[in-house]
This record gives structure tokens, sequence and C-alpha cells, in this order.
């Protein structure tokens, strides 16, 4: 366990400062297209997950790569940690988030949002932004985006109760483009509300995309089934591995 709190104390410093380098060395993007804050991006995720294999032995593979298809799309995400947020970023072009809009205030991070055309939500504001957010979701899909969202709206601890919201759903059956099941199980190796980051094989996989076109509660029901069976097997085979690289699994955060 000692060796587990050095090495991620140790990633957590590396981590602010890999990020500070690259809010840097992205500053003339302010200037020039879209696909220059997205190189940015990119690349600090990949120096971010480069730097946690080095560091803290977590190694990442990506599996159903091969499913991905191209142009327009939306790939629906299970959400168990920070990890996924920027790890996604590198298999799609034009990516597209949709975020709390308090993080576009961020100084410089905010503005990298902005800058790179990303959607902010007033989650207070009820039904109207959710058929504002639709909108405009739907219409960025169209021009050739691929939207990355996350069905469960925010991070949800390793083994928690599924909770799938609405609005993945809505944008599909407007957007009218497949929809890609992602699975993960990061939240072992990156838990929420705790520093610490654990060993082992941190996997996402690209499941069977679903086609466009199917009624709401249909789409909902593959997804929601998709993504689940697989992170549990995922869940399942990382927590088995965990015990043999350090002889206990990463405990789960209890949800709030």
């Amino acid at each position: 366990m000692v060796s587990v709190f050095l090495r991620s104390l140790l990633y957590n410093i590396v981590f602010y400062l890999n990020l500070v380098f690259w809010v840097l060395l992205g500053l003339p993007t302010y200037v020039m297209p879209r696909w220059g804050i997205v190189w940015i991006a990119t690349n600090w995720g990949k120096t971010s997950i480069w730097w946690m294999r080095i560091i803290c032995n977590t190694r990442v593979e990506y599996r159903g790569l091969e499913k991905i298809p191209k142009g327009p799309l939306i790939a629906a995400s299970k959400h168990q940690s920070a990890w996924e947020t920027f790890a996604l970023l590198q298999f799609f072009d034009e990516p597209l988030y949709i975020l709390k809009r308090e993080l576009t205030w961020l100084p410089f991070f905010g503005w990298y949002l902005l800058k790179a055309g990303m959607i902010g939500v007033d989650r207070k504001a009820g039904g109207r932004s959710l058929i504002n957010l639709t909108k405009r979701a739907s219409a960025e899909i169209k021009r050739g985006r691929q939207l990355l969202i996350f069905p469960e709206g925010t991070r949800r601890a390793v083994g928690a109760p599924p909770d799938y919201k609405s609005g993945v759903s809505l944008i599909y059956g407007e957007a009218g483009v497949p929809c890609i099941p992602v699975a993960l199980n990061s939240g072992l190796f990156w838990p929420r509300r705790t520093f610490l980051r654990y060993p082992g094989t941190l996997v996402i996989e690209f499941l069977d995309p679903i086609p466009p076109g199917l009624k709401r509660h249909e789409f909902n029901t593959r997804m929601q089934t998709a993504i689940e069976d697989a992170t549990n097997r995922l869940v399942k085979a990382g927590r088995e591995e965990q015990v043999r690289l350090i002889g206990f699994s990463a405990p789960v955060v209890a949800q709030a």
C-alpha cells in the first residue's frame, strides 16, 4: 500500500505539471482553427496515460477499435473516472463533449473548451435546457462531429447501480446516426474522490454499434445492456488481476 501511495503522489504531481505544459503550449491555438486545440488535448491525454503506465504501472488495453464507424456518431461511454474524459479523445477527429457550463468559466482551460466548440449546459435549467441541448448537439453531429457522451451524466463508483438519463436517447433520435457503446473498468485504477492510482490493466472496449432509427425504448435497452454487461465483465477481470499484483483490489468509494 505504501508503494501505491507514493506512486500515486508522484503521478498526481506529474499529471498537473503535464497539464500546465500542454496548456501553455496550446496558447497559439486560440488563433488557429479548431484542429489545433483538438491536437493539443489529444496529446495531453496520451501523455497523461503514458505517465500513468510509467509511474503507477497501469497499462491500458484498447479493444474493438475496428468497430468505430467512420464519420458522425455518438459514443456512449460508461463513466467511472476522470480518465475516460481525456482518453477517448484520441479516437475521434471531431470530438464533441457536453459538459457543465461552469467549466467554461475556468481561466485557460475553460477558454480551450469554448475554442474546441464544446457544449456547456446549465443543469439547473430543467426541460428547456434539455430541448436546447438536444438541438445543439444534433446540429453539431450532423456537421460531421462525434459526440462523446456519458449517459449517466456523472461518474459512478464501480459496482454502483446504473442510472442512465434520457438525454442520449433524445439526441440519438434527433441526429439519426449510429451509436457505439463503450465499456471500461477505469474506476479500479483511477477511482473517484481519491488521489490514489492503482496498477493493473485498464481496459476500454468499443462494442457493436447500434444502428440509427430504433425507437427510444429499444435503443436505451440495447445501449444499457451492452455497456453494463461488458463493464461488469471487465471489472471482474480487473479486480482479479489487482489481487494478483498487489494483494487487494481498489476499494469502492460509496455513492453520495
